[in-house]
């Protein structure tokens, strides 16, 4: 596995996912093995920001004080163009099947991935 690129975890402004050198399964979530077929040989990459929403929910009642403060949000999970599945925040407005591009947004202190209808 290359080094790790600094995403919106590490406070840059960047989604990354990884790749499977051996099957080319992609995975959102960093692991030292690939979740498809348990290869370490996994390479890492920008995503574009681009996707599709695949589920979308509105959050009214907030589990924590930092997070009222923003309620209502809306939570989504997004297929982004390069073939995995991230959730994230968005628009209210948005629903399954809307084409969507990443931003980026503070959220309860931290920067978080946030997603818009296409233009």
């Amino acid at each position: 596995m290359s080094g790790p690129i600094a995403d919106w975890t590490k406070g840059a402004e960047a989604i990354v996912y990884q790749s499977c050198n051996a099957c080319g399964a992609r995975q959102y979530f960093r692991r030292s093995f690939c979740a498809a077929c348990g290869a370490s040989d996994l390479a890492e990459h920008r995503a574009g920001g681009a996707g599709t929403v695949y589920a979308t929910s509105l959050v009214c009642r907030a589990a924590t004080p930092a997070t009222r403060a923003h309620a209502p949000y809306n939570i989504l999970l997004v297929d982004a163009d390069e073939g995995f599945r991230m959730m994230a925040h968005g628009d209210h407005d948005l629903a399954i099947g809307d084409k969507v591009s990443a931003r980026f947004t503070q959220f309860a202190g931290r920067l978080v991935p946030y997603f818009a209808k296409a233009k």
